[in-house]
Formats: structure tokens, sequence, C-alpha cells
């Protein structure tokens, strides 16, 4: 690459970056649905024309903020589960509840990327197939949790009631087919109630009701992953 073309690649880079920035500004102001490009534009001193050849469109923007979003939450809990398995090897609940904390840690701190990814759908917006991996990783990562208690003999999920066994099965089947689908339905059950905790804070339910809420949230991740069948360590 010659330095005019490595000059380029910064410059886009620095330009991508900063339109991004702009728009998580107005994400914050305006919400997801009042998002306008020319509005981006405006505010960076650019003619429309010009972001056009970075964003063609408000959707190809909104998709860059939710994978970038989606990617920060994953990385975020990637990192607390690093941490917690140096430090308590084998110890999976632990691990889990690290990770829960870790993912709602971000979204308070980033409560309009939060309200993104997991806020009411933007009107006209169908997000394509780029962002399911990026959206993925931080649920992975609990099944993965999961997964090596099963493997450790460290789980013991509840049982289900005979009426549930077919849909059981099926999630099984489709998300995580080596792990019994009792332990596969217990993960979907964990995974929707910590995003409806970490949603009744993030959008104020809590407000007037729950004061301590990091002891709060650390409780009842722990309790989501008993739900689970996880074993405290010995």
């Amino acid at each position: 690459m010659t330095t005019v073309q490595g000059a380029r690649a910064r410059a886009r880079i620095e330009i991508t970056a900063a339109i991004k920035d702009e728009a998580r500004r107005q994400l914050a102001a305006e919400g997801a649905a009042k998002l306008s490009l020319r509005a981006v534009a405006r505010e960076l001193g650019m003619v429309s024309s010009a972001l056009y050849r970075y964003f063609p469109s408000r959707d190809d923007l909104l998709t860059a903020l939710i994978i970038d979003a989606y990617d920060a939450v994953g990385a975020a809990a990637e990192r607390a589960h690093a941490a917690t398995g140096s430090a308590a090897p084998g110890d999976h609940l632990a691990r889990w509840t690290a990770v829960c904390r870790a993912i709602r840690g971000w979204a308070v701190e980033h409560p309009h990327e939060y309200a993104l990814i997991y806020g009411s759908p933007v009107p006209g917006y169908t997000a394509p197939q780029d962002t399911i991996v990026p959206a993925s990783r931080a649920g992975l990562l609990l099944v993965s949790i999961a997964r090596a208690a099963y493997n450790d003999k460290g789980v013991a999920p509840p049982p289900l009631p005979a009426s549930l066994h077919p849909e059981s099965e099926r999630l099984a089947a489709d998300l995580a087919p080596d792990l019994p689908p009792a332990l596969a339905t217990a993960l979907v059950f964990a995974w929707a109630q910590l995003f409806g905790l970490i949603s009744f804070e993030v959008f104020g339910q809590f407000n007037n009701v729950v004061e301590d809420r990091d002891a709060f949230f650390a409780t009842a991740a722990e309790r989501l992953g008993r739900e689970v069948g996880l074993l405290r360590k010995p």
C-alpha cells in the first residue's frame, strides 16, 4: 500500500468513526427513529452526498451502530468471563454471575445503545443477516458456561412438565444439540429474565422501587444461574 493509499484508508476510518459518534449523539437526543443522515452530515460540516459514500442509507448506518453495540456488550461479557475463569476456575456459577453483571454494567453505561438493540424496534428497519453473529456473542457465552458445567458434572437443570417436552426438544436441537433439552430450555428462560431485569433498570421501571441495584442484580443473576441448574463450586 502506498503512502497516499494509507493516508486515505486512515482518513476513511477516522471519518467513519466521526459519523458513528455523531449518530450515537443523535440516538441519545432524538432516538433511533429520528436518526437522519442529513442531520449527521450537517453536524459534521459535510455535504450529504459525501456522507453517502460511507453509509448509503440510514439503514446502513443503523446496522453499523447495531453491530458495534452487540460487539461492545459481547466484548464486555467475554472480558468478565476470562477474568473470572482465571480467578475461579471451575466455578461455573461465579462465571455466570460475572458475565451477567458485565452485560448489565455495559447496558447501564450505554443506555441509548442498549435501547437500540434491546428496546422497541425501529420503524421501517429490518436487521440484516450481518447482525446475527454479533448479536449471538453474549448469549453463546452463557451457553458455553452451561456446557462447561454440564461436561464437568456441575449442572442439574430442573425437570420440565411433559407439556413442554416437544418445545424443549426443538429448542435444544436449534440452540445446543449437545445439551439436554431441559438445560437448553432453562437457558432460554434465564436469557429472557436477564434482559427483563436489565430493561427494567435501564428504562426506569425500578425507579422508586429498587435502591441498591448492584446488590439486587448480583443476587438476581446468581438465582438465574441456580435456576439454570449451575452448582456452586465447593
